[in-house]
């Protein structure tokens, strides 16, 4: 564990969780032909969840809460990991995602939509949250809210800005840290509706997405122009961004500089939950304390780390190496005219978990 002050939990908001199984092929994925598996991991998934597993697994204190009956194998599997959690009974089965990862580490996803949420529901799920944000017998309330991942059916596209309004209002001057790793109507939603997160953790595609600069390819093959891209946001009232290049690595950029993290190439054989693991790299460091370039640099080797594991398994901070990253500076600059579009950006070929 990080040696620092903790300064409250860390809670997690999974409106859409899952059961995810992942399937190893010997081989590259044939369609339509019969494999074998080499080998199937199964966790309970969704970012939120996936975030909390990566925070536990490091000795962080971090509460999951998310929908689904005490008995649904979501739920059991938190359990036997020794995660903590609040769950919304709903009175229906949570989704089983599916994932082929082959021997280069190439994944292939299939996500189900997840049981339909109704308001009454939304309205107990941020209840839930609120009570999991104030801490035991009204003490410290949490030190982070982490709003992650796509939203079931049911659940409309500001849900996260909704919950942002609703923490704020409870916690007023003692609010926890805000952070959002989202992509598409969701991501959308809540910064159209003033969501303004302490932290936005896209990737290439999602920051072009939100901020309409370039394209997602364009973004992660230039960190100048993605670091000016980012800028936008911190303009338009986000505090910091975390943005993840794929193989440039990772991008943080606030408004007192952007730093860019490399490291050597890790050998994949599983990228699902990677970008989770990054972010709760980056949570581990900045509760303990670290300074921005420390975050950024436990983000990358989290994710480093996570994308070396089989399935979704999420490392400890034992199997991270933040010596092997390197943090360097770079410019900030504006974005020039002939990369920004007109419009929307298109949404974000990312799927979510």
């Amino acid at each position: 564990m990080y040696s620092g002050t903790n300064r409250g939990a860390i809670v997690t908001l999974t409106a859409n969780p899952s059961l995810d199984r992942t399937v190893e092929l010997s081989g590259v994925l044939a369609r339509g032909a019969v494999q074998r598996a080499v080998g199937v991991h199964e966790e309970p998934g969704g970012k939120g969840v996936n975030v909390c597993r990566a925070l536990n697994a490091s000795g962080s204190d971090c509460v999951a809460v998310l929908p689904g009956d005490n008995e649904d194998p979501v739920m059991a599997g938190l359990r036997a990991a020794g995660i903590k959690h609040r769950n919304l009974p709903i009175g229906a089965a949570l989704r089983a995602n599916l994932t082929f990862t082959e021997p280069d580490g190439t994944t292939t996803k299939v996500n189900l939509p997840g049981p339909e949420l109704g308001t009454a529901i939304q309205e107990n799920l941020l209840a839930l949250t609120l009570e999991a944000c104030t801490g035991p017998d009204e003490g410290e309330p949490a030190r982070w809210l982490v709003l992650a991942g796509s939203l079931p059916p049911g659940v409309p596209p500001d849900f996260y800005a909704v919950a942002a309004d609703a923490v704020r209002r409870r916690f007023q001057h003692n609010t926890p840290a805000l952070a959002i790793d989202s992509s598409g109507p969701p991501l959308l939603g809540a910064l159209l509706h003033g969501a303004a997160p302490n932290l936005l953790k896209p990737n290439g595609e999602e920051l072009a997405e939100v901020t309409g600069i370039a394209t997602g390819d364009e973004l992660e093959a230039d960190p100048s122009l993605a670091a000016g891209a980012a800028l936008t946001l911190i303009e338009r009232g986000v505090q910091t961004v975390l943005a993840t290049l794929g193989a440039r690595g990772a991008l943080l950029v606030t408004s007192g500089g952007a730093w860019l993290a490399t490291r050597p190439p890790v050998t994949a054989r599983s990228t699902v939950g990677a970008g989770d693991s990054s972010l709760a790299g980056y949570l581990l460091a900045e509760s303990a304390g670290k300074p921005p370039q420390d975050c950024l640099r436990q983000a990358v080797a989290h994710g480093a780390a996570a994308a070396s594991l089989p399935g979704t398994t999420v490392p400890s901070l034992d199997e991270t190496h933040p010596e092997e990253v390197t943090v360097t500076p770079v410019e900030l600059r504006p974005v020039p005219a002939s990369s920004t579009r007109r419009g929307p950006a298109p949404t974000s070929s990312k799927e979510q978990s």
